[in-house]
């Protein structure tokens, strides 16, 4: 399913964000140097309105609380940040899940997970596990938690779903990917197709920071990178992505693997958009 939504401020966005990433030498950047400027920068995004926020940790994860005042008692929404594995944080990701929290009516908690290179795989799902299931035992039912991420964020909750399900471990009552990193091998069409339409990433980026995360022979594990896992057995899910992406093939895919084991998946993808 395509969609058209393109708007003027996306274009900005698109044309500033673009100049940003181009002066970003992939082969010679210190990623925790990268992460430092993105937490700095987070500090000038404004801070959601009407909704209460607190830092807490869970299973021992550091985390962040997002409470609107809207929100149910019965239903939360676990939301695993985007940042390539090597960046992001709550505090990155404050603006947007006060949002999506505000907007569905329902807290949020925003584990802080280790992060590349320091923690390489499976750190950040074991951090994503141990959340999840110190969610269970403070009396969350499977059925009232929602699991969501975007680009590395979107490939954790999918590592999260198949590491539950082949622990038996209740699974949540669904799960929604935004641009999600779901192949870090690079093998996407898209890869190529794309190429010159996303103003973000290319192959040989996404390639190399791939690396900080695992070693070559893990890069096909379906815990890092989950287009090659078996998904049977899965919750419903959600999936949303730019047309403009280099990671688009990353989502078709997996969309169709749902399908083919015969999942249930919604996918729209949004012309133009990154």
């Amino acid at each position: 399913m395509t969609r058209k939504r393109i708007s003027n401020r996306a274009r900005i966005m698109r044309m500033l964000s673009r100049r940003y990433f181009a002066k970003i030498d992939t082969t010679t950047a210190d990623p925790v140097k990268i992460r430092r400027k993105l937490e700095q920068i987070a500090g000038y995004v404004p801070k959601p309105k009407d909704v209460e926020i607190a830092e807490h940790p869970v299973a021992g994860v550091p985390a962040m609380s997002i409470k609107p005042r809207n929100a149910s008692d019965d239903t939360l929404l676990l939301y695993l940040h985007g940042g390539a594995y090597v960046m992001g944080s709550p505090n990155t990701h404050l603006n947007l899940v006060g949002k999506l929290a505000a907007m569905l009516g329902v807290s949020a908690v925003v584990p802080d997970y280790r992060l590349a290179p320091e923690n390489r795989f499976p750190a950040a799902v074991e951090d994503a596990v141990a959340v999840y299931k110190a969610l269970l035992q403070d009396g969350w039912s499977p059925q009232g938690i929602i699991v969501a991420g975007d680009s590395a964020g979107g490939g954790l909750t999918m590592a999260l779903l198949l590491a539950l399900r082949d622990e038996g471990v209740p699974l949540p009552a669904g799960a929604f990917l935004l641009s999600p990193w779901l192949d870090l091998t690079a093998s996407g069409e898209s890869m190529e197709t794309r190429r010159n339409l996303d103003p973000w990433f290319c192959k040989e980026d996404v390639a190399l920071v791939a690396h900080y995360y695992g070693d070559e022979d893990q890069l096909t594990d379906p815990l890092v990178s989950p287009v090659f896992a078996d998904v049977r057995g899965l919750p419903p899910i959600c999936i949303q992505v730019g047309d403009h992406e280099v990671l688009l093939s990353d989502s078709t895919r997996l969309a169709d693997n749902i399908r083919a084991a015969g999942g249930e998946v919604d996918i729209e993808v949004f012309d133009q958009m990154w």
